[in-house]
C-alpha cells in the first residue's frame, strides 16, 4: 500500500483542511481514486467518503555548469485530497486512525 500512497503532505493549507476530515497525500501518479481510497482504508482503518485527486506539472529547471546550460524538469507529481465519513480521524503525525463517539 505505501507504493501508492507516498507520503503525507503537511503544510498549512492541509492542516487547515483537517478541520473538515480532508487530509492530503501524494500518491503514485498512475493510481487511480479507487486503489486510493482502498490503501488509505487499509492503512488507516478509517471509511473513506471521498477522493479527488490533482496531478501537478513538473518545474522546469535550468542550470549553469561549466559555462553551458542544461535544461531539466521535475517530475509529475499527484495529490490525493481524501474526505473521511463523520466519526473518523487520522493523526497525521503519529500515523494513526481513530475513531471518534458521535452525540447523537
Amino acid at each position: 500500500m505505501w507504493s501508492i500512497i507516498k507520503r503525507p503532505i503537511i503544510t498549512e493549507k492541509a492542516l487547515k483542511l483537517q478541520a473538515q476530515r480532508q487530509y492530503v497525500f501524494e500518491v503514485d501518479p498512475q493510481a487511480n481514486k479507487i486503489q486510493i481510497r482502498r490503501a488509505i482504508e487499509e492503512l488507516f482503518d478509517v471509511k473513506v467518503e471521498s477522493v479527488r485527486t490533482v496531478r501537478i506539472k513538473g518545474k522546469r529547471r535550468i542550470r549553469f555548469v561549466r559555462g553551458h546550460r542544461i535544461e531539466g524538469r521535475l517530475p509529475l507529481r499527484k495529490k490525493a485530497y481524501v474526505t473521511l465519513k463523520e466519526g473518523y480521524h487520522i493523526d497525521i503525525v503519529e500515523g494513526e486512525a481513530t475513531q471518534t463517539e458521535s452525540r447523537s
